[in-house]
């Protein structure tokens, strides 16, 4: 699975006032869970893009002032109008810990009942994959060249 790597910088004062103002900054106030203790951090906005924006699921390596995690997104907050990123939660990985992820779901080959002029509904874009992170397949490979009409995967 590919590993985006974000650079973060430790928060000195927590609270609403200061994450106004790292945004304002275009910055994200984050959090990084799991390990012994939490660890808040913010983050520019920018290295966002190939984590969020993207179907694919990532390994994420954060390197907090020196400082080297391996994690996972956990979950994101967005503003509701402007869609903007309010807050990022990261979930620090462990060797031998079993992880949770939702893992993309992409159609290998074509379905002759498509090329018939059958409509296909992919329904489920994501499948909850509990493994080690080793082991964590970056996409689920679905063949529908056997697909016809009225079957389902």
């Amino acid at each position: 699975m590919k590993t985006i790597e974000i650079i973060g910088y430790k928060r000195a004062n927590l609270g609403k006032a200061e994450s106004k103002r790292l945004r304002a900054e275009a910055n994200v106030p984050c959090v990084l869970y799991g390990g012994d203790k939490q660890i808040h951090f913010h983050a520019p906005m920018i290295l966002f893009r190939e984590l969020i924006y993207t179907r694919d699921a990532h390994f994420v390596h954060l390197n907090i002032e020196g400082e080297e995690y391996q994690a996972i997104i956990q979950d994101v907050q967005y503003h509701p109008v402007s869609e903007v990123i309010l807050h990022a939660d990261f979930l620090q990985l462990f060797e031998g810990k079993k992880i949770k992820m939702d893992i993309p779901v992409k159609l290998v080959g074509q379905s002759p009942a498509v090329q018939q002029g059958g409509t296909l509904v992919h329904k489920r874009r994501t499948l909850s994959v509990l493994a080690l992170p080793k082991n964590m397949p970056s996409h689920i490979d679905v063949d529908i060249s056997n697909l016809n009409f009225h079957h389902s995967v």
